[in-house]
């Protein structure tokens, strides 16, 4: 008598968080079963993820280095009274890669495409269609939908990726340039030259309130353009995010004690409290989601992960209330701009998530970038 194969461990989203756990199982754990389900015809959407070299420790790096579409060994920022040149490794990603590193790395009964996600439960998916598939257990990686609890506030971009008519002569990206006009809170222009030609151009600001005005950041990435003489022969493609802040919250909320599905992604709280970027986190969960030996008490490990990040973070929302609360909108670059005075250590393992206590004080320290009352405000608040 045969027995049925167990059921496998069930990845509910193909983004980012989704495809690097489905990658790190595939290499470090390829006896376990488990099946990568995605909405789209493609993994990953349409996005850029990119991180310094300092974010990902150096044994985790291969994940993610098939999905790389360019490195670059140092960048720029801009600001009205501060601009700097700092040697740190950058590193971007683009979604078209990760789509083919996960086909040429999965079995193709280890994903599948086209697949709504109607409900999820600790050993069940329900599909669009109506079908219900059963698992081991469950991850729920299907984005920053459930943030019920969290204090947010928003960091918002339009990108675009443009081929020229001449070389735009940049050497290296540009994080972040706020010399452009401070509107609806902190904004800056953030630039990636993956060739002479070809250059990303992503219009970006901080914001209390998630609606995208997408017309709006477009005609300003033109101004941009022709502000530095860029002459657009063709515009290759199009993204948008509304990425989460966190200032507060309460974390038994957004993830109640016993809930039975883990969570990764945004949609666990994988992400920097102040710049909301989520790659670092991916990375370091998808290998600990290989190294979990029992995928009974998957969704407890996951959310103690949460906890604890959620716990140490605290300064890091500290900040983001600073940068939201003790400004006026349009004087909330001082904030980075200050910050950008600090060494490339202090700053590569502020964005590692990584700061020590040293770092923390020297953050804080010197003339304050906003005025004293509001600053005392945002820090009691």
């Amino acid at each position: 008598m045969s027995l049925s194969p167990p059921p496998p461990l069930i990845i509910a989203g193909g983004g980012l968080a989704g495809c690097l756990a489905a990658l790190a199982l595939a290499q470090r754990r390829p006896e376990t079963p488990f099946l990568l389900l995605e909405q789209g015809q493609s993994f990953g959407g349409n996005h850029i993820w990119s991180f310094f070299d300092s974010d990902v420790a150096d044994e985790d790096r291969w994940l993610i280095e098939g999905a790389i579409e360019r490195s670059w060994s140092g960048y720029s920022v801009h600001f009205p009274r501060r601009e700097r040149v700092l040697a740190a490794g950058y590193n971007s990603l683009t979604s078209d890669r990760l789509d083919r590193l996960v086909r040429g790395s999965l079995r193709p009964d280890q994903y599948r495409l086209g697949a709504t996600i109607a409900d999820v439960k600790a050993d069940s998916v329900r599909l669009g269609n109506g079908e219900t598939l059963a698992a081991s257990a469950v991850i729920d990686a299907r984005g920053p939908d459930a943030l019920d609890g969290l204090d947010l506030g928003w960091q918002k971009f339009v990108g675009r990726e443009y081929r020229l008519a001449a070389p735009h002569r940049l050497e290296r990206p540009i994080v972040m340039d706020a010399r452009v006009e401070q509107t609806d809170g902190y904004r800056f222009v953030y630039c990636l030259p993956f060739a002479a030609d070809r250059l990303l151009i992503e219009d970006t600001y901080y914001s209390t309130d998630p609606h995208l005005d997408r017309d709006r950041l477009g005609r300003r990435i033109e101004d941009y353009a022709a502000a530095r003489n860029w002459q657009i022969s063709a515009l290759e493609r199009e993204e948008t995010g509304v990425l989460p802040v966190a200032m507060g919250g309460d974390f038994d909320r957004f993830w109640p004690v016993g809930s039975p599905v883990g969570r990764i992604g945004l949609r666990g709280g994988f992400f920097h409290p102040v710049t909301g970027y989520s790659l670092p986190d991916a990375v370091r969960v998808a290998m600990t989601i290989s190294a979990q030996p029992d995928l009974a008490t998957l969704g407890h490990r996951l959310r103690e992960e949460a906890a604890r990040l959620w716990r140490e973070r605290r300064f890091y929302r500290l900040l983001s209330r600073m940068l939201f609360q003790a400004a006026a909108p349009d004087e909330r670059y001082r904030v980075l701009e200050h910050f950008y005075r600090l060494g490339p250590d202090v700053i590569g393992r502020f964005y590692a998530g990584q700061s020590t206590m040293a770092d923390r004080l020297r953050i804080l320290s010197g003339r304050p970038p906003v005025t004293i009352g509001r600053a005392i405000k945002a820090l009691l608040a």
